[in-house]
């Protein structure tokens, strides 16, 4: 796991590593989503997160807009990719049988 760095508030602050790998997981989590027919609630909150690290992948990252947006798309992100995961265990697993 990635070691965070400490801002000056003492929070902890996403690594380049960390945003690439959430940025790479949220894509993810979109597409299968759309594939499986998964709730349009789900489906825009993965799209609203992988619209804005898109957008900010472009700009430079420590620009103000960045280092402003980052800790509340970590946090929305995350808990999509949460909401994600939840869902096709318990609703994917059971229609897919494994053998």
């Amino acid at each position: 796991m990635a070691k965070h760095e400490r801002s000056a508030a003492g929070q902890k602050r996403e690594t380049p590593l960390d945003l690439r790998h959430v940025r790479r997981e949220i894509r993810t989590a979109l597409e299968l989503a759309l594939v499986a027919l998964a709730p349009a609630e789900l489906i825009d909150r993965l799209a609203k997160s992988a619209g804005l690290f898109e957008a900010i992948a472009e700009l430079p990252t420590d620009s103000a807009p960045v280092v402003a947006l980052i800790p509340g798309l970590m946090t929305s992100a995350r808990s999509a990719l949460d909401d994600w995961q939840a869902w096709h265990h318990g609703y994917l697993e059971k229609k897919i049988p494994r053998g």
